[in-house]
């Protein structure tokens, strides 16, 4: 059944406690990849109908192959420790990703199987399936057992936030509908909304918005200077959402360079994880 009306409080930021993050910081930068796997013989979203797609399978291949690498070397640069949408198929297609991110204390969130797979399209039973093997081969592929989650194309099911409480996870970032986490309450548990973004997040940018890379860099700046701006008084969360097959490209890589430069020049910025925005926010108490 669907959840009555919505399963969280309405509250409009600024009638909100004011939101302290450590060291007096301004804004939570999280740095999410998403590291996927599109099967060859599978339908590859919005591409068209024929099976096999070598174009779009190996454009996207791409990405692993060689776009990660050059993501992980621009964070490693930075000292930003990634969290990774990881489809749990790439723990047994693309294996060497996942020790070499395991090595760099990389977080990994669950983002589903495979990324040609949404949940809303699922029967509840394959489901309930898919979101129990996805956290138990991630927990079994990286050491750790996943605390957040992220659905493929941010498609939930009615059931999906049921199943992640019952699951253990502890965030959900599918709901960009806020600057800071909040509280979301189901069949007597509780998750913690972190903020994703779908405007600094490489797919709309390159591939619906056509921005160049500049612009993309300059999208990046603009939304920062802002959230900087505004968590002078009340923290906020930034997230720039990252494509292998597409940031990964050697004409993109350094605007993510420069980009994370101009953030990290400003002292009240903590360079953090979803799973520590979470806790944190957790032990805040906010309700």
């Amino acid at each position: 059944m669907p959840f009555p009306p919505l399963p969280y409080r309405y509250r409009p930021l600024p009638k909100r406690p004011p939101l302290r993050w450590p060291r007096g910081a301004r804004v939570a930068l999280w740095v999410i990849p998403n590291i996927e796997h599109f099967p060859v013989d599978e339908l590859i979203g919005r591409l068209g109908p024929q099976v096999p797609n070598v174009p779009g399978f190996a454009e996207r291949e791409y990405g692993v192959r060689v776009g990660v690498w050059r993501i992980a070397e621009v964070l490693r640069k930075h000292r930003i420790r990634a969290t990774v949408a990881l489809n749990s198929e790439v723990c047994d297609v693309y294996p060497e990703i996942i020790a070499a991110g395991v090595e760099w204390g990389w977080e990994f969130m669950g983002h589903g199987e495979a990324n040609t797979r949404r949940l809303v399209d699922m029967a509840p039973s394959e489901e309930t399936r898919v979101v129990e093997r996805v956290t138990s081969r991630i927990a079994e592929a990286t050491g750790t057992r996943p605390s957040g989650w992220l659905s493929p194309g941010l498609s939930e099911s009615f059931q999906t936030l049921d199943l992640l409480a019952a699951n253990g996870y502890q965030y959900v970032a599918d709901w960009v509908n806020d600057d800071q986490p909040y509280n979301i309450e189901i069949g007597g548990q509780r998750l913690i909304s972190v903020p994703y973004t779908m405007e600094a997040n490489d797919i709309p940018a390159y591939e619906r918005r056509f921005l160049t890379p500049d612009g993309f860099e300059a999208l990046i700046g603009r939304q920062f200077d802002v959230l900087y701006r505004e968590g002078e008084t009340s923290g906020r969360v930034m997230a720039i959402a990252l494509h292998p097959y597409l940031t990964g490209m050697p004409h993109r890589i350094d605007a993510l360079d420069r980009a994370l430069a101009y953030i990290l020049a400003h002292d009240a910025v903590w360079a953090t994880t979803g799973g520590q925005i979470a806790a944190w926010y957790a032990q805040q108490g906010q309700e």
